[in-house]
């Protein structure tokens, strides 16, 4: 074993660093933003009584009773309280993507041409798994 200290690469210091701060700032958000559904800032898109009513349904009796869309439908009630805090789950969810995305720029920079293509494929692999086109992720 030698003596030399291993050290990361700047890319590798970036993505830690971007995933280290992007993790807590959505979490953070996902603070926030059940306050505002906790403290009634915003209305619920499912009233209270009716969504305790609901939780012991199937989950189909659930989606119509509560007139509630699936995959990424989500978004068109984001200015409800009960699905404003979908902000930070997906932001936390897509940390990764969001890290590969910086890093393309850099190994294209570094004149790495292989690292770059890997990360534009794994951007490409992850948006399309969460966008729930083959049936799959964003229920």
């Amino acid at each position: 074993m030698s003596n030399q200290s291993v050290k990361a690469s700047p890319e590798q210091v970036t993505y830690a660093n971007l995933l280290y701060y992007g993790c807590w700032g959505s979490l953070a958000i996902m603070v926030v933003t059940y306050l505002i559904y906790a403290l009634g800032i915003l209305p619920p898109h499912i009233p209270l009584d009716v969504i305790t009513q609901l939780w012991s349904q199937r989950v189909g009796v659930y989606l119509a009773q509560g007139n509630v869309p699936t995959g990424w439908g989500w978004a068109t009630l984001i200015l409800h309280g009960d699905f404003l805090n979908f902000i930070g789950i997906v932001l936390l969810a897509g940390m990764t993507i969001i890290c590969y995305l910086t890093l393309i720029p850099a190994f294209l920079k570094k004149k790495d041409p292989l690292m770059a293509t890997i990360a534009v494929l794994e951007v490409i692999v992850l948006t399309v798994a969460a966008s729930g086109i083959f049936g799959a992720g964003g229920h």
